[in-house]
């Protein structure tokens, strides 16, 4: 195992400057270690360089597999400030990182709490302190805040005030409210290190609040300096070994738990230097149980959301169920298009507009974060999401085209498609599959023409397929009345390049039998470009 620890290598960039061949050798540094299991490891603004570089690290190397299994990267931080903002905690989720960043944070340290204060809050002398004293080889310690202890009671209340109003933030969890404080926010997972003991927690809530809870808590003898608290890291490491041989209970004085969970709350309070009688026990118990409801109500969500997607199954029963009525003769888009036998053309709609609904309800809950932060990966989801648009996007397009609003709006793929299409052909190229198709035939040709099915394909692979049919259609429809040369030779070769298109997914059997049904549009299209390429004119042209 390699270990790297960022401090040297941060007083290195600072000296001489971030130049090419720094940012070069730090490349080079990378790829040597590529795909071995590294330790990043920092102190104070050492360790936000080594959450930096164990970031790149781990994006690097996962680039080549996106759902291959995390490289073996821990990154251990020890009083290092925030890193991002909610957004790169919401990413670091996303793509199930957070176990690889551990942040040790003392009960009293303002380094890892100082930025939940606005920028502008925080006298800029603090911040050039911050920089300058961080050496070893210009001070004894390295404490980055040696200079304001003059200050400390002001700074102690400063920071104090911002992390309380951030947390009951989280508390009230109000989406209109406006943000406070600074925009950064925690991630991975937090070690809560007292005299006592320590305590994990590995929810970003979870740790805004225990940040503020033990940061709030009376300040314990000898550790009242800001320069003392930021320092003694490597005392409370060497005692938390100690602390986990140590059989806990709950003291005398404390009120009695009434389930093993409160109990354990207890204990893990005390460890984190809260006291029961403290003033902010009670506030920070609540918050823990709070945080822990929190933490499941995304999982809770998706299991009820699974229990939905079971319900609304049969909508999209009947809508196969209408597909295969009209396969042998004009196929369902056009049958959906002409309103073909109108009772089963009104179910058909009111179906369809069923599941829009409840996929728009998805999404719309997974922009409120009330989802896990990986849904959008988990292949239950990809998988659902792609059937559905594979079936459904036809009649939309159809119901589209029907109402003219192609010539009124504008073409489908720019004007007329839902953004619930865009997103599920984002999931589906993540997840990695070929044919992924999004409104551009090339793609989807290419990748069809790279395998053949022994049979047609249930549904046509690209969503947008009918959408270009249609341009296609219009397109040959232009070149018949055409009389200037030049432009009637622009939109012949559209059309040769739609005929490439559709031919390499026809002959790779990437679409259903239904595309080509006597009476459907694609059969239509290709007997009117075939008609079309008998006139003199446009033979000379072709050739």
């Amino acid at each position: 195992m390699l270990k790297l620890n960022l401090c040297c290598m941060l007083q290195l960039e600072i000296e001489l400057r971030p130049t090419h061949c720094n940012l070069l050798a730090m490349q080079i540094l990378l790829d040597q270690i590529r795909g071995k299991a590294v330790v990043f490891t920092g102190h104070s603004l050492g360790g936000a360089i080594a959450a930096l570089a164990a970031l790149h690290y781990l994006c690097i190397s996962s680039s080549s597999s996106t759902f291959g299994p995390a490289p073996p990267v821990l990154c251990v931080t020890f009083g290092s400030p925030l890193l991002g903002t909610e957004a790169l905690s919401r990413a670091i989720l996303r793509e199930r990182w957070g176990g690889n960043f551990c942040h040790v944070v003392s009960q009293h340290d303002v380094v890892p709490r100082l930025l939940f204060c606005p920028l502008d809050a925080v006298p800029a002398r603090i911040i050039v302190e911050m920089q300058l004293r961080q050496w070893p080889a210009r001070t004894h310690h390295s404490g980055a805040v040696t200079a304001v202890t003059a200050d400390r009671d002001a700074l102690r209340q400063l920071i104090q005030t911002h992390v309380g109003a951030v947390a009951m933030e989280q508390k009230l969890a109000d989406p209109a409210a406006a943000p406070s404080g600074g925009p950064y926010r925690p991630f991975g997972t937090y070690v809560m290190c007292s005299p006592d003991g320590a305590v994990c927690v590995d929810n970003p809530a979870a740790a805004v609040q225990m940040l503020y809870a033990t940061f709030a808590s009376r300040c314990a003898p000898g550790l009242e300096s800001p320069e003392a608290a930021h320092s003694c890291y490597g005392d409370l490491v060497l005692k938390i070994p100690q602390h986990l041989l140590v059989k806990r209970v709950l003291r005398a004085a404390d009120a009695p738990a009434a389930s093993n969970y409160d109990a354990g709350v207890s204990l893990a309070l005390e460890a984190s230097g809260i006291h029961a009688m403290a003033t902010e026990a009670s506030t920070a118990r609540q918050w823990l149980k709070m945080s822990r409801r929190a933490g499941r109500r995304p999982s809770l969500n998706c299991a009820q959301l699974a229990t939905k997607l079971g319900r609304i199954t049969p909508c999209r029963a009947q809508i196969e169920w209408y597909k295969a009525l009209f396969d042998g003769e004009l196929g369902y888009y056009d049958a959906f298009k002409q309103r073909r036998s109108p009772k089963k053309f009104s179910k058909a709609n009111m179906y369809r507009i069923k599941l829009g609904q409840f996929w728009d309800g998805v999404l719309a809950m997974l922009d409120a974060g009330q989802l896990p932060h990986d849904f959008h990966r988990r292949a239950k989801w990809v998988n659902a999401a792609r059937f559905y648009q594979l079936l459904v996007e036809p009649l939309d397009i159809a119901d589209y085209h029907r109402r003219n609003l192609h010539r009124t709006r504008g073409r489908y793929a720019t004007h007329g498609r839902e953004r619930r299409y865009e997103l599920f052909d984002r999931w589906w190229q993540e997840k990695g599959c070929a044919g992924a198709g999004v409104c551009r035939g090339g793609d989807v040709a290419a990748s069809a023409s790279r395998r053949r099915r022994s049979k047609y394909a249930g549904l046509t692979q690209d969503p947008c397929f009918w959408a270009r049919v249609e341009e296609a259609r219009e397109q040959a429809e232009s070149a018949r009345g055409e009389r200037d040369a030049a432009k009637l030779a622009m939109k012949l070769e559209e059309l040769r390049e739609f005929e490439h298109y559709s031919g390499e997914l026809v002959a790779s059997r990437e679409v259903s039998v239904d595309v080509l049904a006597p009476q459907s549009s694609y059969t239509l299209w290709v007997e009117e470009w075939n008609q079309l390429k008998l006139r003199d004119e446009v033979r000379t042209i072709l050739l």
